[in-house]
């Protein structure tokens, strides 16, 4: 995980330095036909960075019902591991449940938001606004116990700016220490 992010980090370092001046930017190309596409990915607007950094800040402070104002009603909420929840309100009886019987308190820290549209999947990703985030979670659980780890969360958006999908990469065996009894 932490090469992951190590990777990614890097890529994003070496992009910004690498960008070229606003004026020589464009999204899209041209073929061989003189037809203009648009590129396969390129940068959505930054209010999605904002809808998920809200988004922390209210699952931080346990308003579960706020948290999820910006999911869809037929979202999905998928770990790494291939769980998955299915429906808004399969999402909010798992994390108001979290919140109230097993998770004290957490922390969201070191915050990166990168809103991406997707215009051509490269492999299997869904076409249109993906807002990947980065994070540094603290948890105290009820057990007494406390968990830190970096987290990786990937978030689709469909028609009407609301969360469909959204992926969580996070290394369960911490948090399964720390809930243990």
């Amino acid at each position: 995980m932490k090469q992951f992010i190590l990777v990614i980090v890097g890529f994003l370092l070496f992009a910004a330095c690498n960008n070229p001046k606003p004026e020589e930017t464009t999204t899209t190309s041209t073929t061989t036909e003189g037809e203009t596409k648009p590129q396969p990915a390129e940068f959505a607007d930054q209010k999605y960075a904002q809808i998920g950094k809200s988004g922390l800040e209210h699952l931080a402070a346990g308003h579960v019902d706020a948290w999820l104002e910006a999911f869809a009603d037929n979202a999905v909420y998928q770990w790494n591991t291939g769980d998955s929840l299915a429906g808004k309100k399969a999402i909010m009886d798992y994390w108001k449940d979290r919140r109230a019987n097993v998770i004290d308190s957490l922390k969201f820290s070191n915050l990166i938001f990168l809103p991406v549209k997707v215009n051509q999947p490269q492999s299997t990703e869904a076409t249109g606004v993906w807002l990947l985030c980065w994070y540094r979670v603290d948890a105290k659980y009820k057990t007494g116990k406390t968990m830190t780890q970096w987290m990786h969360m990937a978030q689709h958006f469909d028609a009407n700016d609301k969360i469909d999908r959204s992926i969580h990469y996070m290394d369960r065996a911490s948090v399964a220490a720390a809930t243990a009894k």
